[in-house]
């Protein structure tokens, strides 16, 4: 562990750019929101602005990307295919720890199954992070019913914790401990540890009322989804409430669907895109033939919430799908985020209990 001084604290984000391109949480002037983009000058980093409007997964999962290019010009001439690979480093400064778990989440869809995502992977495999402790929860967030904050526990190269004047670092592998050394930083003591963690605790007495009343309910919910005993009527419900937009997924750290499609670049010549997709489209499930077996928006919601809170799922990721960010919640225009789901099927589930 070690110490540095709370001014001197972008000396760290100063350093790794000199070796990768630098993204970090900065407030655009004009709205007021938070962005986690891509700096030239570490100065826009700003570690105490509110969690950013969307997860930094588009960085290592970007919303429309060439993953090849290809040419065939017909009879014996060869195919030639170009996969594009990104290796350009990056370092993320200042990630909060449920969007570290959302990329966590990624790796396992990405590599972590039997087939391996090399695109991905060249993105992946070059990356620093820093992660940035929330000593004070945001409106939204949940991250405490998910197990995934407001402390990072793995994953990353160096975490931050803001404990007064000072900044305590721990590094979580020998890349960040390597930076640590380098840079000459102070060693910190037991006792400054131990400020950490009595501000994680109060930190985890501040979130909202549904934070705290509803840690034992998102494992309900995760046994009332997989056992299929929320009532159709909640499903229903649900699907009334959708505008079938999309936003949740975009917004979700931890979604990972795409679709794929060839575009012409020229004679003979086209480029591989792949692109975001949403559960939330009727057109999702569409197969070639016409045929569309979730059709209705209600078997659509149903397979968002069961894909982020089932056991098999859970098995998947090794954790729950949903990491507790609250984003979905703030964008959806039909109060169907996550918190309001498990309102309904704990409500649901009450008054069947009552019976």
């Amino acid at each position: 562990m070690y110490l540095i001084k709370k001014n001197d604290i972008l000396q760290i984000a100063k350093a790794l750019s000199t070796e990768y391109q630098v993204y970090g949480p900065v407030i655009e002037p004009g709205s007021g929101q938070t962005f986690f983009e891509k700096v030239e000058d570490v100065s826009e980093i700003n570690l105490s602005a509110p969690i950013p409007a969307a997860p930094p997964k588009h960085i290592v999962f970007p919303q429309a990307d060439r993953i090849l290019s290809y040419r065939y010009a017909g009879g014996n001439a060869p195919v030639e295919m170009k996969p594009d690979f990104k290796e350009t480093p990056k370092a993320l400064f200042g990630l909060r720890s449920c969007d570290l778990t959302g990329l966590q989440c990624l790796d396992r869809f990405f590599l972590g199954q039997e087939f391996v995502d090399e695109v991905y992977r060249s993105l992946r495999k070059k990356m620093f992070i820093v992660t940035n402790t929330c000593v004070v929860p945001f409106k939204y967030c949940f991250c405490v019913c998910t197990d995934s904050g407001p402390a990072a526990e793995e994953g990353y190269d160096l975490n931050l914790t803001d404990i007064g004047d000072n900044f305590l670092i721990e590094a979580g592998s020998a890349k960040g401990k390597a930076l640590c050394e380098k840079l000459q930083l102070a060693k910190a003591a037991d006792k400054d540890l131990a400020e950490k963690n009595r501000l994680v605790d109060k930190s985890i007495t501040l979130f909202e009322s549904f934070s705290t009343e509803s840690k034992a309910w998102v494992s309900r919910v995760m046994n009332r989804i997989t056992t299929g005993f929320a009532k159709e009527e909640v499903w229903e419900y649900v699907g009334d409430q959708c505008f079938e937009c999309g936003a949740c997924s975009f917004v979700c750290p931890s979604c990972s669907c795409f679709n794929v499609v060839d575009t012409a670049t020229g004679d003979c010549s086209c480029d591989r895109l792949r692109t975001w997709d949403s559960c939330s489209y009727e057109g999702y499930s569409r197969m070639a033939g016409g045929h569309n077996p979730r059709k209705p928006v209600e078997d659509r919601r149903n397979k968002r919430f069961f894909c982020k809170l089932s056991y098999s799922q859970s098995k998947k990721y090794l954790r729950p799908g949903c990491v507790g960010c609250g984003r979905c919640d703030w964008v959806c225009p039909g109060d169907i985020g996550m918190p309001n789901v498990v309102k309904y099927i704990r409500r649901e589930t009450t008054s069947r209990d009552q019976l």
